[in-house]
């Protein structure tokens, strides 16, 4: 009897669509892109698919065809060249793989490309037609992300991270293999019901109410042997598109009425905690003395809003401008996004002093760029953090000392980086020379992602919410797409429905 062959890829991006940086297929490439077997052993984020899927095939004796992994750090859109000609490859990867009995996709699930709303969608369908209805077609997303009807109408089912920082991509990958092995031998049939929540927010993990909703979907999942998975899709606030929102996942074993209620009953307790799930965040000037004031350090300060995470820049100044006007000291800042600025240095080399403008190119809101004179501490050219089992690129970079006209150090000092990447791990100052327990403050640009690495050394953590970089609002964001009958941008989204 010949092995199983199952086809697994993966193509993913976040999408600011609001964001002006347009993704092409060099951001794949700086990111991660890995042909047919080439995927390294670590997974990045959305690629856990494929290097769990080989362990779970290598130990049952299947055989796993990998095709393309692509991944691109957030930013704006995608071209329509680096879209269709991925989508293309990948599909292409399928067809010569033929015949398989499952197509196993690691996506992320909010990019938008040029001329096309939902990539996911499509590439979803086009395999569908691909393969035809008998085979099982699955994805594991991001749950920030839009789950769009005709997603779910060409999958078999999702899984969905659960946690946000995502710190189980991986247990999630574990999960969708396990239900992809028990569907091909027999032992489970995956139903997947959908319930729209009708709303848009901010869910982290980290605290309540959404702790307590993570812990209880896994109880479900862990006591009742019908459900095979919950995810709850938080959507992504920063992509215009008309299914933008927050949706429930159920999949059961053949119960769709099982998974329609429970994705209905979750769904009703995520709208009822409705604007109480996003960090409580402080402005710039508050932020800033909070820390100052502080007994003990490092005190975490996250520019919450100027996050690369989610497709901004990362080279908004509004903090460092404030950390500069209150005098601030022992202070570190990881990153600022400017290549020229890491190139001038990189050429001036370690030690030099040297008038520098950088951060605050890209867009309004953003902050003015900083004229300082600096000194240059240290040039990394390829400096990666840790985020979980992965590694993010983030360099070339430089750390630079802002000085005073006399040429005494403020105590600021700034990593610059030419990779775009949010601060998801103190590795990130480490690896630059920076002992990051040692500091007063540590200034880090991400929302929440940081929070599972920094919060073991940190004495307090700070959101702050300085300037606008990002449409961090979605009852006053400019949307054009994005449908009314959502809160908060409709205050009673179900009417008298019930």
């Amino acid at each position: 009897m010949s092995p199983r062959r199952i086809f697994v890829a993966a193509l993913a991006t976040e999408t600011n669509t609001f964001s002006p940086i347009v993704i092409d297929r060099r951001a794949f490439e700086a990111s991660l892109y890995a042909p047919p077997g080439r995927h390294p052993a670590t997974p990045t984020l959305c690629t856990a698919p494929v290097t769990v899927g080989r362990r779970v095939c290598a130990e049952r004796g299947w055989e796993l065809i990998e095709g393309t992994a692509a991944w691109a750090d957030p930013a704006g859109l995608v071209s329509r060249g680096a879209h269709e000609s991925l989508r293309d490859e990948i599909l292409d990867q399928l067809r010569a793989a033929l015949p398989v009995e499952a197509v196993v996709f690691g996506l992320h699930g909010a990019m938008v490309a040029q001329g096309c709303l939902d990539p996911e969608g499509d590439l979803l369908a086009r395999a569908r037609e691909i393969v035809g209805p008998g085979v099982l077609i699955c994805a594991e997303l991001d749950p920030h992300s839009h789950l769009t009807a005709k997603r779910v109408a060409a999958a078999d089912f999702f899984v969905a991270f659960k946690e946000f920082p995502h710190t189980d991509f991986v247990d999630r990958a574990e999960d969708l293999w396990r239900i992809v092995a028990d569907t091909l031998d027999g032992r489970v049939r995956p139903v997947m019901c959908v319930h729209d929540c009708r709303m848009i927010d901010v869910f982290p993990t980290s605290r309540q109410p959404m702790r307590g909703f993570v812990d209880t979907m896994m109880a479900i999942e862990r006591d009742d042997p019908k459900v095979l998975s919950l995810s709850a899709i938080h959507g992504f606030m920063a992509g215009d598109v008309p299914e933008m929102g927050t949706k429930m996942i159920a999949v059961t074993d053949g119960d769709a009425d099982l998974g329609a209620r429970l994705a209905r009953e979750l769904s009703e307790r995520l709208f009822a905690n409705r604007g109480h799930h996003i960090m409580p965040a402080m402005v710039e000037t508050e932020a800033v003395a909070r820390a100052m004031a502080a007994e003990a350090g490092p005190v975490v300060i996250a520019d919450m809003w100027d996050n690369p995470g989610g497709g901004t820049a990362g080279d908004a100044t509004v903090l460092l401008r404030e950390l500069l006007a209150q005098g601030a000291t022992g202070v570190a800042v990881g990153t600022i996004w400017d290549p020229i600025a890491v190139q001038l240095c990189s050429v001036a080399g370690e030690g030099a002093e040297m008038p520098l403008r950088f951060g605050g190119k890209s867009a309004p809101m953003t902050g003015e760029p900083l004229d300082a004179m600096v000194r240059v501490l240290s040039v990394v050219p390829d400096a990666e953090m840790r985020f979980g089992e992965s590694r993010v690129p983030f360099g070339p970079a430089a750390r630079v000392a802002l000085l005073r006209e006399d040429g005494s150090e403020t105590g600021i000092e700034v990593i610059l980086n030419t990779v775009r990447a949010q601060s998801f791990d103190p590795s990130l100052f480490s690896v630059m020379g920076i002992e990051p327990s040692a500091r007063k403050i540590l200034a880090i640009k991400s929302t929440n992602h940081f929070y599972a690495a920094f919060a073991p050394i940190a004495a307090r953590i700070i959101y702050c919410s300085a300037g606008k970089p990002y449409p961090n609002d979605p009852a006053t964001n400019p949307y054009r797409l994005v449908r009314d009958d959502i809160w908060p941008r409709c205050e009673n989204p179900f009417g008298g429905e019930t």
